[in-house]
């Protein structure tokens, strides 16, 4: 009979390399496992500093994947120095001599040269005189609405009104130039043996800018041919100007 017998004795040899096999898969796993704990267990190393393949790139992500903390903007250059801030304007205006509305100081009476012109024909009762004033100085000076002007000697003698309010806007006299005042001194009609107040010379104090007296008088000496004119109340000023015709125009309509 063609027929094929199984021992039993014939399985053995595939059970000993089923347990062998076993045996080295374990011993595989060991190691593998120390070496893990190896690797786990050693320090990490450290990144060479000053090469330029060990910059991080600015602004990118950091080697765990966090993203890197922001920071806030200032105003530093750069240089190290905190910036100077810019100077704020004082509001200064750049007034002198007491404050007049220009840059330059008020005229002082030392400083000025005194004239009178007497404006009426030859003849006729001496009424209108044109006063002048001339900077000595080198730079310009300022003079503010009218003088106090006086046809009496003396600091007690009445002041001659203003025709009208005096102009505001200051004159400015330049070095060397001149100014001007109009001024009407009598206005009686009366003829005859009539006695009137008598006057050799007009005075004038300076006013600041503020509308107070300055120090010094200026003394106007009468034009030659004169000795004296008749004065009143009549009287009247025109402010300080800058050119004969604009101080002269009112007076002689009066």
């Amino acid at each position: 009979m063609n027929s094929k017998t199984f021992r039993g004795g014939s399985t053995r040899p595939g059970l000993r390399g089923a347990v062998l096999g076993a045996a080295v898969a374990a011993a595989l796993l060991t190691t593998t496992a120390c070496q893990s704990d190896d690797r786990a267990a050693a320090p990490p190393t450290t990144a060479p500093t000053g090469g330029a393949s060990s910059a991080v790139p600015s602004g990118s992500a950091s080697a765990g994947g966090s993203t890197p903390e922001t920071t806030a903007p200032t105003n530093d250059s750069g240089t190290g120095s905190t910036p100077t801030p810019t100077a704020t304007a004082t509001g200064d205006s750049g007034e002198t001599g007491g404050g007049n509305g220009t840059k330059f100081a008020d005229c002082e009476a030392a400083g000025l040269t005194t004239a009178v012109e007497l404006q009426d024909e030859r003849g006729e009762t001496p009424r209108h005189f044109l006063l002048t004033v001339t900077n000595n100085a080198k730079t310009p000076c300022v003079l503010n609405e009218a003088p106090l002007v006086r046809l009496k000697a003396g600091n007690d003698a009445p002041i001659v009104q203003t025709l009208g309010e005096p102009d505001s806007e200051p004159v400015v006299v330049e070095g060397g130039g001149k100014a001007y005042v109009g001024l009407y001194v009598f206005g009686n009609d009366e003829g005859g043996e009539a006695e009137y107040d008598q006057s050799d010379r007009f005075t004038a104090t300076l006013v600041a800018g503020e509308g107070t007296e300055l120090r010094g008088t200026l003394v106007f000496d009468l034009p030659d041919g004169l000795d004296a004119v008749s004065v009143d109340d009549a009287a009247r000023l025109n402010g300080w100007a800058g050119t004969e015709g604009l101080a002269m125009r009112p007076i002689t309509q009066l």
